[in-house]
């Protein structure tokens, strides 16, 4: 009996695998079209930051958020100035910034310049956390 059932599945294996071999494209379109249904669909981007712009995308300037590498659009800003604004905070206000123990009056001169390009939120811990090294380089 053994024989004959070894016999059997190997005749069913190669009746099937004929029909697969006779059905090529067919078989490939719906193995496919299976996958496809199977595989997540990608979602929506979700923005889990809405001042995300303030982090360098525009010329304004998060002071609670933002990078010190964002600081080099404004002449003179880095590395002194960026690097005081980013290891000190966070900030209220953006005059809070000339409150920064240490800071030369010739700095503040030149945070002074580019106040109006400053914007004071709310601290992000995503973002404060990386405003000296992001990692990037």
């Amino acid at each position: 009996a053994s024989v004959f059932g070894l016999a059997a599945a190997s005749l069913g294996v190669g009746a099937v695998i004929g029909w697969l071999n006779a059905r090529r494209q067919q078989v490939a379109s719906v193995a496919g079209a299976a996958a496809l249904a199977m595989a997540p669909a990608a979602g929506l981007a979700i923005v889990d930051y809405d001042a995300v712009k303030y982090l360098g995308g525009s010329d304004k300037v998060d002071i609670n958020n933002a990078n010190v590498q964002v600081y080099r659009q404004f002449p003179g800003m880095y590395p002194t100035a960026a690097g005081a604004i980013g290891s000190h905070g966070p900030y209220k206000s953006v005059q809070d910034i000339y409150s920064i123990p240490g800071v030369p009056a010739d700095v503040k001169a030149i945070m002074k310049k580019y106040e109006a390009q400053f914007v004071c939120l709310p601290v992000n811990e995503a973002y404060f956390i990386d405003r000296i090294n992001n990692g990037m380089y």
